[in-house]
């Protein structure tokens, strides 16, 4: 069990962790992993930071609000900018190294932020969990030389959890989050209108009381995965579920008796009955 005294002694690890690499931009997608370091970076730094977001097409307009929203009570230095990396062909194409395009449109822009403005280092959220998963992004974040503090500290996402409600942050407990276009299997198209129309129906499900869940896009059947122990509920409010995610432009429902899996469909990159899919190459930003 983590004491209160250990999670203050890891407080103390990461804050000189981002200390030494002096003031900083911090990669803020509203997710609790980013805010930690931005937190923590605002408290070392106080106004010598700046917290940036993306508020592409990518992002929930909830988590855009979010910042915001947390930027203004804690204090912190806060901007809003907009990527393009639902422009570009090698992204809308939804590869399976995806990522790798969104984060290097976010980190180029932001490179250009701190080269501009003379901040030293830019600091992501990644912690040492993130490091066995399907992470494309993580070769962006090399490329352009960003630090990832938690990773640094050796913190993992309960490490995370733990030190956010020891410092009180109000989205200690903000579910997991991805960016909408991990809604979309590999190679199935993106564009700005389908990125709307997933938003839309997973409104539908906090609206209704869910807590973790993902809307998946399968051309016109929207397939629901809940947590198992709030499958009850979204049954219990059925229809009225159903009608509001058709009315966001699905043709079919379905629940996934599965549940909730964060990065499900990565699955396929394991299975030896899909067939190889396409990996885009770094070139192909330019196009």
């Amino acid at each position: 069990m983590t004491t209160d005294t250990t999670l203050q002694a890891r407080h103390a690890h990461l804050r000189d962790i981002i200390t030494a690499y002096g003031p900083a931009l911090v990669a803020w997608s509203g997710g609790i992993d980013s805010s930690l370091v931005a937190y923590v970076t605002h408290q070392v730094h106080g106004a010598h930071m700046l917290a940036v977001t993306s508020g592409s097409a990518s992002l929930k307009r909830a988590d855009l609000d979010l910042t915001r929203a947390l930027a203004s009570d804690w204090g912190m230095p806060h901007r809003l900018v907009i990527t393009d990396e639902v422009s570009l062909p090698a992204y809308r194409a939804n590869p399976v190294n995806r990522c790798f395009y969104c984060k290097t449109s976010l980190y180029t822009l932001l490179r250009g932020i701190a080269d501009a403005e003379g901040y030293p280092a830019i600091h992501n959220g990644t912690n040492v969990d993130d490091l066995g998963d399907h992470r494309p992004g993580l070769v962006a974040a090399e490329n352009h030389q960003i630090r990832s503090p938690l990773v640094e500290a050796g913190f993992t996402k309960a490490d995370v959890r733990a030190l956010a409600h020891l410092l009180g942050l109000a989205n200690a407990d903000k579910p997991q989050a991805a960016c909408l276009s991990s809604r979309f299997p590999y190679g199935t198209a993106i564009s700005e209108t389908l990125l709307a129309r997933v938003e839309r129906a997973e409104a539908v499900l906090a609206e209704a009381g869910l807590t973790q869940f993902r809307v998946r896009h399968h051309d016109d059947v929207a397939r629901l995965e809940v947590l198992p122990e709030e499958m009850p509920l979204l049954l219990a409010r059925r229809e009225a579920i159903d009608g509001a995610i058709r009315d966001a432009g699905y043709r079919f429902v379905a629940l996934d008796l599965g549940g909730f899996r964060s990065g499900s469909l990565n699955t396929v990159l394991t299975e030896r009955r899909i067939p190889t899919l396409q990996v885009w190459e770094p070139q192909d930003m330019s196009q």
